[in-house]
């Protein structure tokens, strides 16, 4: 009898095999796609060079938040903690005497206590300092210096004794080039008779230094809505110049926590004014402060806000 020729694999064999092998290739597929991401490139444009200053190039965004979201996302307030996405802020000291200049020191430091020292420049600079006492009076926005070794320093001078809030608002640049945007809050103290002051009642328009500043918009809990703010001075509207970047800078403080909110507005001024996108986070009273810039010089006018 002639040799028995071996039989092929049946067809139930061929389908587990094929099955086995799809899902292996499925896996491998998935493990490149999730480096893609990881790296940016597949889940969008790529992070930011440290050197990247905006805007120009992006549209109306907000700052301040826990986890660094941009408009649109509801997230919760920033400057609530002193510590936050891995990092944390370090004041050298945090006693002030009234009236009398001093110098604030801090340093951000990572999850190993190291000094953290590669920042993204965002609108022209590498770290904004907002100052402002528990009453919402005596704001300020500074712009430290950083020495070598990661400890940065500004002039400061607060005005009245009190509980004051220091809020840094930064983006820390990875070693692989990825950003992550934090702000970070801490209590700074001025010993004397605090008289906490009263709050102003909301109002949609207020004037500073020869200037008539109005907005229009209705800001709701949980919502990012339109607000444009309009500068007028004898003669009509005033002529805005860029300051960092941008034709205004929109700091918000929510009453009571302090939690704090920066916006930045379109690139271009829109009908001749400039036109932000806020996203407020809960009901209750809210402190709006403008910055804006002309003829050379920054002005800031101030709002109250009641959101039902």
């Amino acid at each position: 009898m002639p040799d028995q020729v071996p039989a092929g694999p049946d067809r139930s064999t061929l389908r587990l095999a094929l099955i086995v092998g799809g899902l292996v290739l499925a896996v491998l597929l998935g493990f490149g796609l999730g480096r893609l991401n990881a790296n940016g490139a597949a889940a969008g444009s790529p992070p930011l060079a440290a050197d990247h200053t905006d805007p120009p190039g992006i549209g109306p965004h907000s700052h301040g938040s826990a986890t660094g979201a941009d408009q649109g996302a509801a997230t919760e307030p920033g400057g609530l903690a002193v510590s936050s996405a891995g990092f944390t802020l370090a004041p050298l000291a945090t006693e002030f005497t009234a009236g009398r200049p001093g110098q604030l020191q801090f340093q951000v430091r990572d999850v190993q206590r190291r000094q953290v020292t590669r920042f993204a420049i965002v609108h022209d600079k590498p770290m904004h300092l907002i100052v402002v006492r528990r009453d919402l009076t005596g704001y300020q926005h500074l712009h430290p210096t950083m020495a070598a070794d990661g400890t940065w320093s500004v002039p400061l001078t607060l005005a009245q004794p009190g509980l004051w809030r220091a809020y840094a608002d930064f983006t820390v640049v990875a070693d692989n080039g990825a950003q992550t945007a934090v702000t970070l809050g801490t209590d700074l103290v001025v010993p004397g008779d605090y008289q906490p002051g009263a709050l102003p009642g909301p109002a949609t328009s207020t004037t500073v230094e020869g200037f008539t500043v109005g907005y229009q918009g209705t800001p709701q809990a949980g919502a990012t809505v339109p607000l444009t703010f309009r500068v007028e001075r004898a003669g009509g509207a005033a002529s805005l110049e860029r300051y960092l970047g941008a034709y205004g800078h929109l700091v918000a403080l929510r009453e009571g926590d302090l939690g704090y909110l920066h916006v930045h507005p379109e690139t271009e001024l829109v009908d001749g004014q400039i036109k932000f996108w806020l996203t407020t986070p809960g009901p209750g009273r809210y402190r709006l402060y403008l910055d804006f810039q002309v003829d050379a010089k920054v002005q800031t006018a101030q709002f109250t806000l009641t959101v039902p």
